[in-house]
């Protein structure tokens, strides 16, 4: 199956399943699926937590139930990159984080060696970068937003040797594309949304040799609408949001305990403020409450209550049964919860349809493209990496 096909198909699918995943959990009180209900609710919360920790097992529990559901494990594999994971000197690895520092080696690791000159999007203070420089790239521009991140960078690299420059720079808004050259390599790790789409614009413009990303955060920046970008998607009947598009985020590595609980008791007093809040306004839809200081749900619902109440300017009368509506907010968690995991399901196609749809735009510009994995989910789940070439 070549990309356009699989597009193809994994677009098919996903049109005909959209009454499963195009929706908000926050909206119901209760499962919108009748025929998913039963299934549903003879799950335990660990039951839940474990098949939203495992994509495999979600397809085959729910296959019976959606149609289109068994074809997924398919259409979402991704060949993986071959390639052994490098080693580097201690100065090189120097201030990045474990976890991170694996993600690097990996990346690099998948391309393809050589000594062109690197184009790196996006650089921060530019570790792949570094990385590059070291295994003999002739010369690496690292562009960045933030220019102290691109002063330590700078610094870095002149303490170690290595052939690098920095350019401080708004992508979205600033004139960058002449730093794209015929002969140029431009990778970029972890480009959010129109970042990693203006860099794909400007590198197959200049027809640069190679192209090497993972794209991540696919509806910052953008339109609230999704604009694909070649020409299958734009024909697609699929209409993506940006709440879509966080779908196909919501794949992510196992939070510690301590974050996760944090995480359900967030989730029960948001959910238990909203049914307050239904009760004195007689709204029926869901409003949500700003972000906040996860230190806040230390202290008691009700003060958490008094705050968002302050929020959304309403005056909480003094008799309050709390209590009650935590209640609700706890049974309201349930609920969201399991439809969460069938929306979950197809987290991952969501993320590969537009991965194709990246990869297809390359192609119509002439290159030669594939589509791999470059490391194992468990230190990103945002491991695709889209390989472009004009031989």
């Amino acid at each position: 199956m070549n990309l356009a096909e699989q597009f193809a198909a994994l677009d098919a699918v996903l049109m005909n399943t959209r009454e499963y995943w195009q929706c908000t959990a926050f909206d119901f009180d209760e499962l919108p699926w009748p025929e998913l209900q039963a299934a549903l609710n003879n799950l335990s919360d660990a039951d839940v937590a474990r098949l939203d920790n495992d994509q495999q097992q979600l397809y085959q529990f729910f296959s019976p139930f959606i149609a289109g559901v068994e074809q997924l494990p398919e259409l979402c594999n991704l060949p993986k990159s071959q390639q052994q994971r490098g080693e580097y000197p201690f100065w090189i690895s120097n201030g990045i984080k474990g976890r991170k520092f694996e993600q690097l080696q990996d990346f690099v690791s998948a391309l393809t060696c050589n000594t062109q000159p690197v184009l790196e999007w996006c650089a921060g203070k530019g570790h792949l970068g570094r990385m590059l420089a070291y295994n003999g790239a002739q010369s690496v521009h690292s562009v960045e937003l933030q220019g102290h991140l691109c002063e330590q960078g700078e610094h870095s690299a002149r303490k170690q040797g290595l052939a690098m420059k920095f350019s401080q720079a708004n992508v979205l808004e600033d004139e960058t594309r002449h730093f794209f050259n015929t002969d140029t390599h431009a990778v970029a790790l972890h480009a959010c949304g129109a970042l990693h789409q203006t860099f794909m614009q400007h590198a197959s413009a200049a027809r640069v040799k190679r192209i090497s990303f993972s794209p991540c955060c696919y509806h910052l920046f953008t339109d609230s609408r999704y604009q694909a970008m070649s020409e299958l998607a734009l024909a697609s009947k699929l209409n993506l949001t940006h709440r879509d598009l966080k779908l196909a985020l919501q794949e992510t590595v196992t939070a510690p305990s301590r974050v996760a609980k944090i995480r359900k008791t967030e989730v029960e007093w948001r959910l238990g403020f909203d049914a307050l809040r239904k009760s004195l306004t007689h709204e029926q839809y869901y409003v949500s409450v700003p972000s906040v200081n996860k230190a806040v749900f230390s202290d008691t619902f009700a003060q958490f209550c008094a705050w968002a109440g302050d929020k959304k300017s309403i005056s909480i009368p003094q008799d309050t049964d709390y209590d009650k509506f935590l209640l609700i907010g706890k049974a309201r968690k349930k609920v969201t919860e399991r439809i969460e995991l069938v929306r979950h399901v197809f987290r991952r196609a969501i993320e590969v349809w537009l991965v194709l749809d990246r990869a297809l735009y390359l192609q119509q510009q002439g290159y030669h493209v594939s589509v791999t994995t470059f490391c194992e989910k468990q230190l990103t789940p945002r491991n695709i990496l889209i390989l472009a070439n004009t031989n």
